[in-house]
């Protein structure tokens, strides 16, 4: 299994970027999907995360993301995407995707443990 993250980059407060994460050796729909991140000196926290296909969708966002980002997911390509608008300087960070089948997402919480990918910066400048 493989989760290539990209979409990372410089970019100032106020714009947008969308992460992609390409997945393979899997049957992605039957996997909840998730954004991770990670900031200089903090503990990873789960940004966004949805549901498994065949259920009913269930999303999750970060508090300070919700109203901002928005997780989507093609199943047919096997792609997540983030699209995050209005970045913060708050939002600098390394981005993970990560998959799981028994993945618990709920409007309140995220877990999700199977597969990680290897990450993209994200850096917001003020």
């Amino acid at each position: 299994v493989q989760l290539q993250a990209s979409g990372g980059g410089v970019v100032q407060a106020g714009e947008s970027l969308t992460l992609s994460c390409a997945v393979s050796g899997i049957t992605m729909s039957h996997y909840g999907a998730g954004w991770f991140r990670q900031a200089p000196g903090k503990e990873r926290e789960a940004v966004s995360c949805i549901s498994a296909s065949g259920t009913r969708t269930t999303t999750y966002y970060l508090t300070s993301a919700e109203g901002r980002f928005a997780i989507s997911r093609d199943d047919a390509r096997n792609m997540i995407y983030l699209h995050m608008n209005n970045l913060e300087p708050t939002d600098t960070a390394i981005y993970y995707c990560a998959v799981d089948t028994i993945a618990v997402i709920r409007s309140t919480m995220c877990s999700i443990d199977d597969y990680w990918g290897q990450g993209t910066q994200v850096t917001v400048s003020s």
